[in-house]
């Protein structure tokens, strides 16, 4: 076995990381657990300050700029000199031939703008569509068998992953920085106004049942409902990626990274409903999509948020409902093969169900459901 050094034992007085996609469902909690280690941390956002943390912490240091437009990152970036990067952005476009263009440019972009830089790694946070394909391509055409392994080829598709490990490969090369890839399945955390947030997405969905005294109704495939599956806390996911980007044993690899237990959601959805109060309903004769379920919900949650006093009115700031259809409604089993990390020396852990009940008090005590 790989001897490591925990990441908790190392010095990181002298290190700056900037965080790109800072006030993401991933990036967020990546600037929390720098904060905590003691390390400078740049928090790159479209804005500059962080909506889901506080913007004056110690050692946070706020930074705007634009990834599409190397004008606009070589004006943010110029005077800073991050070690380490941890890249977790990505910009959704209509077809995946845009997908590659923009989001392989911004990494490119990034990478770039820090040629001035003594950066060491460059953590970039990929997920499962490296081994499903991407979404107008989910699950089409042979895909390796489960539990998904790193060793896998690669698909014989576009996909805007592939495009940003290349980006980010060639960077490495031209720069001389060590690199990590982490492939994370379907991440749950605190991030308002986050594009693929499922524990939030439920979340509103079961407090808006409650209110129109709705069931809580699965709205995914027959496949999900009884099949054996995992996920990624954000949390664990910061863990796992600060892990690769400061032990020497993990440069030049691709990781995947789940919270280690595995469950079936015929088990936990109704576990899910009774934090809520709700009345659970599974799976039954085909899916029952959000899109169509909560279609039309944004006026029935602004009375609530107003009459209830919520922090946030506009529903869509905190659910994503095409988001959850597509990775509760796949065909096909997903499940992630974490024994390279173990073999590393990572031993991070989460239970999936104890990570939805802490973002569901989380919510409640920020008051973004009552």
């Amino acid at each position: 076995m790989l001897r490591t050094i925990p990441v908790h034992q190392a010095d990181h007085s002298a290190r700056t990381a900037l965080v790109a996609g800072a006030t993401g469902i991933a990036g967020a909690a990546i600037v929390d657990l720098l904060a905590s280690q003691g390390w400078t941390v740049l928090a790159l956002s479209r804005k500059g300050a962080s909506a889901n943390a506080p913007e004056a912490r110690p050692g946070v240091v706020p930074v705007a700029a634009d990834l599409t437009s190397p004008e606009s990152l070589a004006a943010a970036l110029g005077d800073l000199q991050p070690t380490h990067v941890f890249f977790t952005s990505w910009s959704r476009q209509d077809t995946e031939v845009e997908n590659i263009a923009v989001n392989s440019a911004m990494v490119r972009n990034l990478l770039t703008a820090l040629e001035h830089a003594p950066v060491e790694h460059v953590a970039l946070m990929t997920g499962l569509k490296h081994y499903m394909g991407p979404f107008e391509a989910y699950g089409e055409g042979e895909m390796p068998d489960t539990p998904f392994s790193e060793n896998e080829p690669r698909l014989p598709v576009d996909n805007f992953y592939y495009a940003q490990e290349d980006e980010l490969m060639a960077a490495a090369d031209r720069q001389g920085f060590a690199w990590s890839v982490h492939r994370a399945h379907t991440v749950i955390g605190f991030a308002v106004g986050n594009a693929m947030n499922m524990g939030q997405t439920l979340a509103a969905q079961a407090t808006l049942c409650r209110e129109l005294g709705l069931p809580f109704t699965f709205p995914g495939s027959e496949t999900q409902w009884n099949s054996v599956t995992d996920m990624t806390d954000a949390g664990l996911l910061a863990e796992h990626m600060v892990w690769a980007a400061t032990d020497e044993h993990t440069a030049n690899e691709a990781f995947n990274v789940v919270n280690g237990d595995v469950f079936r959601w015929r088990s936990l959805w109704p576990r899910l409903a009774a934090w809520f109060g709700v009345e659970p309903a599974g799976f039954d004769t085909e899916p029952q999509p959000l899109e169509v379920q909560m279609a039309d919900m944004s006026e029935a949650w602004t009375k609530l948020a107003v009459r209830d006093g919520l922090a946030e009115p506009e529903l869509g700031r905190l659910a994503t409902w095409w988001h959850t259809d597509a990775d509760l409604g796949r065909k096909m089993e997903v499940l992630t093969d974490m024994s390279k990390s173990r073999v590393a020396g990572f031993t991070g852990y989460r239970r999936t169900e104890d990570a939805f009940i802490e973002l569901f008090d989380r919510l409640r005590a920020e008051r973004l459901i009552p």
